[in-house]
């Protein structure tokens, strides 16, 4: 029982700081980093008053979920849209090599019309249903439109009345293209031509996709983080992460001696297996999503002291170094449930509640606080058993203050 004990301390002992050493700055690396750690683009929107239409509280929050529409289709990393006061919209595209063409985008009314020869607005592009990029047999780049069912029957209509000659389909007011209409169109689709590349025909379509910004707005601020700030942000970060960790394991290994050895390779292995879950949930790392990961770590070894404190008390009143353990964990552990419940409510409020960076923050504390609940109450369990079991520790003042010689202990 002994050798079984100790060989299973040490296969995850040495598990643990190798997988530690080799593979932590790596999958660091491999989470996708946020505007403030990569660089990108950060651009300020404002609404604008228009004859047509007037900025609206609601106009403004309908406009950020255009944007959230636009900017996802595109795929860009982990974006950030949110209001700043009554008529400004903040948006950071981490990542983002062509800065000129997200804006460009973002910045568009998307304002799609169909007009027959006389100038009369038929359609327009809330009679849409779908818009997507497609290259024809040809190989030319086109958007396939498809109407509701009230924009089918307005398309035939209008291409029924004007059966040789044309139609214009603009955007913004320019126009994209006059095809000439040689027989109605009853199937309720329609293709927009003329696009260079597949990437113009995606832009287009999803920007009808999107649908129209209710009002104008402006760019009225377009800034570029380049590499040099970021990789300045993302040192600090290192440093601190350093730190704080190392910190920490200091003072485990002071204060409670192999048992803070064994809390420190919990440590190793809830880091570890945050980062990977931050990695399998395709999270984005932000400066507060390390802030967060930081303060978590501070709760993880929060639930050793407390375990340990409890463990203490139990062979001070002459308990068994075994029955000690057993009562600690169970006296420390509605404290640990309470205190970790109560900072994942909090982390959900912010969640919710909160934009931007807040959220990144909430998901790093209420992940670490799950994870850190989960690796206290089972991954340092088995360890101090298996060290106990394995009868290495004779003298008691190695698993923690020098007040267990005050009284006899029993093995």
């Amino acid at each position: 029982m002994r050798r079984d004990s100790f060989i299973k301390l040490a296969v995850v002992v040495v598990a643990v700081v190798t997988v530690f050493i080799f593979f932590i700055k790596p999958l660091a690396y491999s989470i996708r980093q946020g505007l403030d750690l990569q660089g990108g683009t950060h651009v300020v929107l404002e609404g604008v008053d228009t004859p047509q239409a007037q900025v609206t509280d609601d106009a403004m929050n309908r406009v950020v979920k255009i944007l959230e529409n636009r900017v996802n289709a595109m795929g860009l990393t982990e974006p950030v849209i949110q209001r700043e006061g009554q008529r400004r919209i903040i948006v950071e595209l981490p990542g983002v090599k062509d800065p000129d063409k997200a804006i460009e985008v973002l910045g568009k009314t998307a304002m799609m019309e169909f007009k027959d020869e006389d100038g009369n607005t038929v359609l327009t592009g809330t009679d849409l249903k779908d818009a997507r990029e497609e290259t024809d047999q040809q190989g030319q780049n086109l958007v396939a439109l498809e109407f509701t069912e009230d924009g089918a029957q307005k398309f035939a209509e209008l291409t029924a009345e004007n059966v040789g000659r044309t139609i214009s389909i603009l955007l913004d007011g320019s126009v994209l293209t006059a095809p000439n209409v040689k027989e109605p169109i009853t199937g309720g689709k329609a293709v927009i031509t003329g696009n260079r590349s597949l990437e113009e025909a995606h832009n287009l379509a999803l920007l009808l996709r999107s649908g129209a910004l209710p009002v104008k707005v402006q760019i009225v601020e377009t800034r570029t983080v380049g590499p040099t700030l970021g990789q300045d942000s993302k040192d600090k970060s290192e440093f601190a992460f350093t730190i704080g960790v190392g910190a920490v394991v200091l003072f485990m290994l002071l204060f409670y001696r192999v048992s803070g050895l064994v809390a420190d390779i919990s440590l190793m292995a809830y880091v570890l297996v945050l980062l990977f879950a931050l990695k399998m949930l395709d999270a984005t790392l932000t400066l507060p999503g390390i802030a967060g990961i930081i303060l978590s770590v501070g709760m993880a070894v929060d639930a050793n002291v407390l375990i340990f404190e409890h463990f203490k008390e139990e062979m001070r009143l002459g308990k068994t170094i075994r029955s000690s353990m057993d009562s600690g964990f169970k006296r420390a552990f509605v404290t640990i449930l309470d205190s970790h419940l109560t900072t994942i409510l909090a982390s959900i409020v912010l969640f919710f509640f909160g934009t931007g960076p807040i959220k990144g923050f909430a998901i790093t504390l209420g992940l670490g606080a799950v994870l850190s609940l989960f690796t206290a109450t089972t991954m340092t369990q088995y360890q101090l058993k298996w060290l106990i079991a394995s009868d290495i520790i004779h003298d008691h003042r190695l698993l923690g203050s020098s007040l267990f010689e005050e009284k006899a202990v029993k093995k």
